[in-house]
């Protein structure tokens, strides 16, 4: 799949040409002629008004409507549609992690009061904060939801603690279609294309054979029907790689780009050159209010990295925003009503592990994963928050060292086991690691066709005794058409391991299925863990009130626990693999049978022989030498 990257650059090109909206590739810079708004950054107050003309003006411009009359004759008219309720918020959130590393989680929030999917609502053709591109997307193929992810990297959750939206290595999708959608599959597939000329990705590599609909593991997480699993897709990418073309049309989508806000900090080399990298985007529709009497699209934005300044030879106790991504900040995006930065210093109270510099009198508080958190919030909307140097660096010093760090409540774990290249054995550990209470999780796994399950082998033990699966959804993979879906809802007792395993037969594969490199391996995604885990805190229900981002992604139902999604490691699984060096040797060796024998054979039968007299001696060819001197003739 790495080979045909290379060849992203022409699909970016051929999708965006076709249609009629900026681009999001580098190799495309000129803006659509056709938009209906400009965004000038420059001309852009931090108000949100724009200098020197009025709003409106600025945001619309007239388009002609043709209307039909009684008699046949058209009259041209002048359309102005009213001015659009979006608003655009960003935050990052940094956390010393008691590893040494550094967490940082980027959060832009643009939310637009609209309905794209509203049977006889006018198709939506201006845009102010949302980007054209994923809106017409939304619209075209009647997305009710939509969630993709490029990750770099495997998130340590014993080291590291829960991210704050996880996500599993290389690429993953899921999408929610509209009820009205009759053919989802043609839609499913039309859609990956789509996304991978936006994204500049590998997405078109997504077919049947890796496309897989779960029943009960992925509900959707703003409004929608969360019963009927035939309009959900989920897929995954193992071994996509990801890198700077795919950050650089996710950074477009922003309204400021990256040339304003918090999204300056996203420097290529340096975000790359991390530990843990992922970027996401996530759409859905929400409400506005407790009543629900107003809906809106949320479009969030992520992206978390993960910096370990020890092996960067930058040392792990004291950082800063230049280290981390060598750019201070010196202004928040002119079009951010909201515009924060937190640092998470719940395990420093009183001052005596870090200190930050400069310091904020602000502090936040909020229920993040079970757990309350106190953060220093540094708000880029006032002037004082850069100082007189118009640049925000923000400094962390140690002064002592951190203690040991909360063992995660759930944390799972992945392997393959066995011998040989014919059977194996697939074995996914699950811990709960709570003293006293029993919760229920959700284990997801897609398994290719070319492994063979022996379902009958499932077996699932806790303490050393069989635990029944409560609920079991197996679906059967068909060669070459679908992969093995296995969805299992497992108890889980206080304080305990946890283990499934599942025997399976490796396939062979014909000779052309074999991937460019076959004695690397084939990659296999990571197992879906879901549950809602017991909190120590009492979660907020309320969904709607005004809360920092990276504590109001998924919705809480109810005060005593809070949800979490874990995700395993893929797996490598080496299939039979035939030598592919055999035919090159074939032909060297049928070359020199035919070149050495059949040459040989062929020259003699074609050749003609001739006698060649001897040479006279030299005495002889000498005498005639001097004889040709004096023009006598010639000895016989």
């Amino acid at each position: 799949m790495a080979a045909h990257r290379c060849g992203l650059s022409l699909v970016c090109i051929l999708f965006f040409s076709s249609l009629a909206h900026p681009s999001r590739c580098d190799t495309l810079e000129k803006a659509n002629d056709n938009t209906a708004t400009k965004r000038s950054i420059s001309e852009v107050n931090t108000d949100g008004s724009v200098a020197g003309e009025d709003m409106n003006e600025r945001q619309w411009q007239s388009t002609d409507v043709e209307v039909n009359r009684s008699d046949g004759t058209k009259n041209s008219e002048t359309f102005t549609p009213a001015p659009a309720k979006d608003q655009f918020q960003e935050e990052l959130v940094i956390r010393p992690l008691h590893s040494g590393d550094i967490y940082a989680s980027f959060q832009f929030r643009t939310l637009w009061d609209t309905d794209f999917l509203q049977e006889g609502q006018k198709k939506v053709s201006h845009y102010r904060l949302f980007p054209k591109s994923l809106g017409q997307v939304l619209s075209k193929f009647s997305v009710q939801e939509l969630h993709i992810s490029f990750t770099q990297g495997f998130w340590r959750t014993m080291q590291w603690g829960q991210p704050f939206i996880p996500s599993p290595p290389g690429a993953e999708l899921w999408v929610w279609f509209h009820h009205t959608v009759s053919d989802v599959d043609g839609n499913w597939k039309e859609l990956t294309n789509v996304l991978s000329g936006i994204f500049c990705a590998s997405l078109n590599f997504i077919d049947m054979t890796n496309t897989v609909q779960p029943s009960a593991s992925f509900k959707p997480l703003g409004l929608g029907n969360a019963t009927d699993h035939r309009f959900l897709r989920y897929a995954t990418l193992p071994r996509e790689i990801v890198c700077t073309e795919n950050l650089t049309p996710w950074k477009k989508l922003l309204p400021c780009g990256s040339k304003a806000g918090l999204a300056v900090l996203m420097k290529s080399e340096k975000l790359f050159h991390s530990s843990f990298h992922s970027q996401a985007v996530h759409i859905r529709p929400i409400c506005q209010d407790e009543q629900c009497t107003s809906k809106a699209w949320e479009l969030r934005q992520t992206l978390n990295v993960v910096f370990d300044h020890y092996t960067s030879g930058q040392g792990k106790k004291e950082w800063s925003l230049f280290k981390m991504f060598s750019r201070t900040l010196t202004e928040a995006c002119p079009l951010a009503s909201s515009s924060k930065v937190y640092v998470d210093i719940t395990d420093n109270p009183e001052g005596e592990l870090f200190e930050l510099s400069p310091a904020t009198p602000l502090l936040s508080q909020a229920v993040v994963l079970g757990d309350r958190r106190t953060y220093s919030v540094y708000d880029l909307t006032r002037a004082e928050t850069f100082g007189q140097l118009r640049s925000f660096n923000l400094l962390l010093r140690w002064k002592g060292d951190s203690g040991d760090m909360l063992r995660p409540l759930l944390h799972a774990e992945r392997y393959v086991a066995g011998f040989g290249l014919q059977t194996g054995e697939i074995h996914t550990v699950i811990y709960n690691n709570h003293p006293y209470r029993a919760f229920p999780v959700l284990l997801m796994d897609s398994v290719p066709w070319y492994l063979q399950l022996y379902i009958h082998t499932l077996t699932v033990t806790s303490k050393s005794r069989d635990n029944k699966p409560s609920y079991i959804h197996y679906q059967p993979a068909k060669d070459r058409h679908r992969p093995h879906l296995l969805e299992m809802l497992i108890q889980l007792p206080p304080h305990s391991m946890t283990e499934v395993t599942v025997q399976f037969e490796r396939a062979l594969l014909k000779w052309t299925e074999y991937t460019p490199d076959p004695n690397h391996g084939f990659y296999v995604g990571s197992s879906v863990i879901s549950a809602l885990v017991p909190s120590m805190v009492a979660m907020s229900t309320n969904f709607t009130q005004d809360q920092p981002l990276f504590s109001s992604f998924v919705p809480v139902k109810e005060e005593s626990s809070y949800f979490v999604r874990v995700y395993t490691e893929p797996l490598l699984v080496n299939l039979p693999t035939p030598d592919f060096s055999m035919p090159y040797n074939v032909i060297c060796l049928t070359c020199t049978v035919v070149a050495v024998g059949y040459g040989s054979f062929y020259n003699l039968l074609t050749r003609t022989f001739q006698v060649d007299e001897p040479s006279p001696p030299l005495a002889k060819r000498l005498a005639n030498f001097i004889r040709r001197i004096r023009g006598v003739p010639l000895l016989a």
